[in-house]
């Protein structure tokens, strides 16, 4: 073993170097003891609001409203000051003013006379400066400055801080507010007041997955996302689709099309991203003409009904119908191309018998519903015809050459992983593949056998290669296959299915076919023992850590409890989209970690932005508290606190280094 370095003074070497440098930024004693002194301070403060919500599909609105109301906590916090004071009605008000202060403002304007706008306006800020009081008390005064708004931080800082019991305070704080008003800064300062009351509600948010499909605002919700201040996201397999696509991985573009032809889900794709689908459609209209689309026939809403001519709709089927076989080609290849999958039972093109009409699944034979594909060759199935391949390749450069498609997807990395620890919670969205047996599923797809989180570690290289590593380099390659492996693969841990059934969904009629058996995780964590060993295989111990996962809605109408393992796993997909609020029976959950408990936040489907805004309408939520603290957790006991308690031994180190005169304050 190396022996360690000591300076005359007993000092390591290294470390020395190190305090050194950090001598640079506490040149004195009293520079350093008075840092020691504020991240002491710090240390006892309350843990800070996290916010956790998953599965929201493209549900911009919905997810946008559940954002501002923080899952109710801005509810929480106008009722705890003003329950006894002001009515129901103007408690909905000040409400929906703070989730929408802008558009709120507008209709009261339109209604009110000025001179009622004036007195409404010293009336709402007092309001609105007794919640900033109350949503900043738990942090120090420098962080709440640096969250507001530059333009008015100065003014802000002395309305919160003023002490109303002094007399010249109370004169001072009404001249501001005069003064505001005067000079008809009023609705531009109420709407900072406002936007600044949900900053500092919650503390940090975490996305838990899949932001994309199925609804149509994905692209919204992620600008939305770029402007928070605090945020991670756990990648889901809807996220990963779209990461893929991005990338240029072709089998993940015809996925993508395929996915949002079949939900006539377009807006996001051709307004959110400009993508123009004009080549698929003149290909589609031409090549299918003449084929049987009846099993490629679009959803389509009751609201999109009447947008929508027999043409239109015989036209999409035809698109849906050509992306579709040559997404099946695409994937054949990717199968072939990568054996270390051991999906070779999912090439299933070459299994057709095109003489009576069947295929051979697992030794069984099944009728086709369809097998009039004009661009498939029997004897070459996986090949793509020059059309085919002109296309695709056309689609690939569109979704690569989006501006704000690539400049979302670059947020999704640098923000985005598949799996967070923090503050002793454990977040993914899919699963930890397992065995019957309960033990971690072991993968040799690019790696040595690896299992549980050294297989996510691996995943997650894996995943970014597909994007930052060389355009044409094998690494490349492999990640965008790789991709594909976390979207559909066997037992991918964000799809957590043996088979995606996509092809028999398609063409065949028995059902029987479509079953797509989940891992094992689904049932193992039932049990808290095997909760506990998740949670210890990625570090983390003790009674307060938890599993928080999404991506399989709970079906809540039937019974089912969102809470797992004896409280040790909170599933939080409770049906965001539209198209699973049948199933699930209500519209989501949502979670709520605070200094003081766990909470977990059930939610109604929205009724729409507009009714929020001027009905003052808020989603109709119910809230369980499935956990509380023995004592308010503090700053120090956070992940944030750790780190600051490290500084703070560093600063000790520092301190006694000037003293023993290791090292020379500078008093520059």
């Amino acid at each position: 073993m190396k022996q360690k370095e000591i300076s005359s003074r007993g000092v390591e070497t290294d470390n020395l170097h190190y305090l050194r440098m950090l001598a640079k930024q506490y040149p004195t004693v009293q520079a350093a003891s008075t840092e020691i002194i504020n991240l002491q301070a710090i240390l006892i403060l309350p843990k800070g609001t996290e916010h956790f919500i998953s599965d929201v599909h493209g549900e911009y609105e919905a997810f946008q409203h559940i954002l501002n109301s923080a899952s109710g906590v801005v509810r929480e916090k106008i009722d705890q000051l003003f329950a006894t004071s002001v009515s129901k009605a103007e408690r909905d008000q000040l409400a929906t003013l703070i989730y929408y202060p802008k558009e709120k403002l507008e209709e009261l304007q339109g209604r009110m006379s000025p001179e009622d706008m004036e007195e409404w306006y010293r009336l709402t800020f007092h309001r609105l400066i007794e919640i900033c009081c109350l949503v900043s008390a738990k942090y120090t005064r420098s962080k709440v400055r640096k969250a507001m708004p530059k333009e008015y931080a100065y003014i802000i800082d002395e309305l919160i801080h003023t002490h109303y019991e002094d007399t010249d305070k109370r004169d001072y704080y009404e001249n501001i507010i005069s003064t505001i008003i005067e000079l008809d800064r009023a609705g531009n300062f109420l709407v900072q007041l406002c936007r600044l009351i949900k900053r500092l509600a919650v503390d940090h948010l975490h996305i838990v997955g899949d932001i994309f499909d199925r609804g149509p605002g994905a692209d919204i919700i992620l600008d939305s996302l770029m402007n928070h201040h605090s945020v991670d996201i756990q990648w889901g397999n809807h996220d990963v689709l779209w990461m893929g696509a991005a990338s240029g991985s072709r089998t993940l573009v015809a996925t993508v099309l395929a996915n949002s032809m079949r939900y006539n889900n377009l807006d996001v794709i051709e307004t959110g991203y400009g993508i123009s689908l004009r080549p698929l459609s003149v290909f589609a209209a031409e090549v299918y003409k003449d084929c049987d689309i009846s099993r490629f026939e679009v959803k389509i809403s009751h609201e999109d009904e009447e947008n929508f001519n027999e043409r239109d709709k015989r036209l999409a089927a035809q698109m849906h119908k050509a992306i579709t076989i040559i997404l099946f080609k695409l994937e054949g290849q990717k199968i072939m191309r990568n054996p270390c999958f051991r999906m070779d039972d999912r090439l299933l093109l070459d299994k057709i018998n095109y003489e009576d009409k069947t295929i051979v699944i697992d030794g069984k034979t099944y009728a086709l519903e369809d097998t009039d594909f004009p661009t498939v060759d029997p004897a070459d199935p996986y090949t793509l015809t020059p059309e085919e391949e002109k296309l695709i390749n056309q689609l690939t450069r569109s979704f690569r050459h989006s501006e704000k498609l690539q400049r979302h997807v670059r947020f999704l990395y640098s923000k985005g992983s598949l799996y967070q620890v923090f503050n002793g919670n454990l977040l993914f969205h899919g699963c930890i593949p397992m065995t019957e047996d309960g033990e971690f599923m072991r993968f040799s797809i690019g790696c040595n056998n690896l299992s549980g989180r050294e297989f996510l570690d691996f995943a997650d290289l894996a995943a970014r290669r597909a994007y930052y590593d060389k355009v044409g380099s094998p690494e490349r390659q492999f990640g965008m296959d790789f991709l594909w492996f976390l979207w559909a693969g066997r037992n991918s841990p964000i799809f957590g299915r043996d088979r995606m059934t996509t092809f028999e969904r398609r063409l065949i009629a028995d059902e029987s076919t479509w079953t797509e058996e989940k891992n094992a995780y689904y049932r193992l964590y039932q049990d808290p023992a095997v909760c506990d060993k998740i949670l210890k295989e990625f570090g983390l111990e003790g009674s307060h850590c938890h599993i928080v996962n999404g991506h399989i809605p709970v079906k809540s109408k039937k019974g089912e409890s969102p809470v797992k393992g004896g409280g040790k796993l909170i599933v939080i997909d409770g049906g965001f989209c539209k198209a699973y609020q049948k199933t699930t029976g209500i519209a989501g959950y949502t979670l709520i970690y605070n200094s003081n408990c766990l909470r977990l936040v059930s939610h109604q489907p929205f009724a729409g932005r507009e009714k929020a805004i001027h009905d003052n309408w808020d989603i109709s939520s119910s809230s369980e508290i499935f956990e509380r603290m023995e004592q308010r957790m503090k700053i120090r006991q956070t992940d944030v606190g750790r780190q600051l308690q490290e500084q703070i031994r560093d600063l000790k180190d520092l301190v006694a280094a000037y003293r023993s005169g290791e090292i020379v304050e500078n008093h520059a």
